[in-house]
């Protein structure tokens, strides 16, 4: 993001996602700006709007977190899978949400945390471990 180009937002099995800002110097290339707490499990994806203003993770508390990072707070919360969540992704324009899980369902949402769409029927026999939109 031209806006944003030293972060890097990382997420963690301590439950937490840091915001880095990117130094460049040798002694100290990353420095911690921000930490959000709010999964209470491990976070198994994180990945940042097209804008950089929000992050969307994914946890093993079969959650989603919509995520204002100038705030440093969770917006929204998606509740719907019914195991835990391994893979997130914005679409393009940042309206539409997916999330994979390991109850083998992928569920496609709105920016509101409302679930649309189920897909599972004819799909994968064990864990959706990534997904993404296409980027056209």
């Amino acid at each position: 993001n031209p806006k944003y180009p030293d972060m890097i937002l990382s997420s963690s099995r301590d439950k937490t996602l840091i915001v880095w800002k990117l130094t460049r110097d040798e002694a100290n290339y990353g420095v911690p700006q921000k930490r959000l707490y709010g999964h209470s499990h491990f976070i198994s994806d994180v990945v940042l709007s097209s804008d950089g203003n929000y992050a969307l993770s994914g946890s093993w508390d079969k959650t989603l977190r919509l995520w204002d990072l100038a705030a440093g707070r969770t917006t929204r919360r998606f509740e719907d899978h019914t195991q835990d969540v391994l893979s997130v992704a914005f679409s393009v324009d940042n309206r539409q949400i997916v999330s994979g899980s390991r109850d083998k369902t992928i569920k496609l949402w709105n920016t509101l945390a409302e679930c649309k769409y189920t897909i599972q029927e004819d799909g994968h026999s064990d864990w959706v471990s990534c997904v993404r939109f296409s980027p056209t």
